[in-house]
């Protein structure tokens, strides 16, 4: 999955459920965004691997519900 569409599909979700979603700051090799309360780092790779993809979207069910992803 490319970094971008990741990025673009929590960023609509979020704006669905009136959840802030907002760059934190910049790492190393992370882009650190605040999601509500959480943190979520993105790495800075414009190529994502399915399982890290799913990761990041599973660090976010705190905020967006359970498995928000497959709606």
């Amino acid at each position: 999955m490319k970094r971008r569409d990741l990025v673009r599909k929590i960023s609509q979700e979020a704006k669905r459920q009136e959840v802030p979603w907002e760059i934190d700051h910049e790492g190393a090799r992370h882009s650190v965004y605040r999601l509500g309360t959480r943190l979520i780092p993105v790495p800075r790779h414009n190529e994502l691997g399915e399982g890290l993809a799913r990761a990041i979207f599973i660090e976010c069910e705190g905020e967006l519900g359970k498995e928000w992803w497959r709606l």
